[in-house]
């Protein structure tokens, strides 16, 4: 106890000690002319430490609140892609209430255990202990690199399964574009579309975001007659006579490369690297 007592009386000696020296330096630094060149540049030095020190304080104190903000934000595209979201909807409760996630096995389609609150994909995509490599020939999306495990949504009403929301991304013109697709509880037939994050043209590919477009995706089909993931853009607009329809959404006026960005990565993640083994065991157990 007494070694204990006696570092701090030290310490405490010590930092009076600077503490003198300080103010006599701050007191001759001061007392210089105002057209002193040290005097101005020692000013701003001690300027910029005290603003590096609120900056850095401020940002320690705002974390908690920017991670709140940015969940909160997460949660309102879910439940938009859902059709959840009203105005004056309370996003928390919303979720809380209808919305349940769950981490998937994307190789296997299974549903695994973990902290799924805790749990983000993005971040987990450019992890080399959680991610792994999509060979060239096979990464149709342009992703490069994709997540082991999944976050999907399932929307429910009481023990009834009504749609399932999947994160989806790939490469446009400019970005990689971010999004959710939501299916009714078939893994067939999709209820909507939302690419929340993207750097696209404005007034262009940027129209991902237009909700005139993303209506067009209602009640679209994903697999064609043999399986295959059939459900892409068209350049132009659909002829609804076509037999195949149902699988065609209207590209991108002006925007050829989003629209073919976002075609592969429905390709991509609705295919046998993406989602099918989970969509398969989904509708296998009815």
């Amino acid at each position: 106890m007494p070694n204990s007592e006696n570092k701090t009386n030290n310490f405490n000696e010590q930092l009076c000690k600077y503490y003198a020296q300080f103010r006599v330096y701050a007191d001759r630094i001061l007392a210089l002319s105002n057209d002193s060149l040290e005097k101005t540049v020692n000013v701003a030095l001690a300027l910029c430490l005290v603003c590096a020190v609120l900056v850095s304080i401020a940002t320690v104190a705002l974390r908690p609140l920017q991670a709140h903000n940015k969940a909160l934000d997460m949660k309102k595209n879910i439940l938009d892609v859902a059709g959840l979201l009203d105005e004056g909807t309370d996003i928390d409760q919303a979720f809380k209430e209808r919305i349940e996630a769950k981490l998937v096995d994307i190789a296997t389609g299974e549903y695994v255990d973990g902290n799924v609150d805790e749990y983000d994909q993005r971040k987990a995509a450019k992890d080399p202990a959680q991610n792994e490599a999509i060979p060239p020939e096979k990464d149709i999306a342009s992703i490069r690199t994709k997540a082991k495990l999944a976050k999907v949504f399932l929307v429910k009403n009481g023990d009834t399964l009504q749609s399932i929301i999947l994160p989806i991304n790939g490469y446009g013109l400019w970005s990689t574009m971010y999004g959710f697709l939501a299916l009714d509880a078939d893994g067939q037939t999709v209820q909507s579309i939302n690419l929340y994050d993207q750097g696209e043209t404005p007034g262009l590919g940027g129209e991902v975001v237009n909700p005139n477009w993303r209506a067009l995706w209602k009640g679209k089909k994903v697999y064609g007659d043999n399986g295959e993931v059939a459900l892409t853009l068209v350049k132009g607009t659909v002829d609804s006579s076509r037999p195949d329809a149902a699988t065609k959404v209207d590209g991108l006026a002006g925007a050829t490369l989003t629209s073919r960005g976002v075609s592969n990565l429905i390709l991509y993640w609705m295919g046998p690297e993406g989602f099918a083994p989970y969509l398969n065991k989904i509708k296998a157990n009815g």
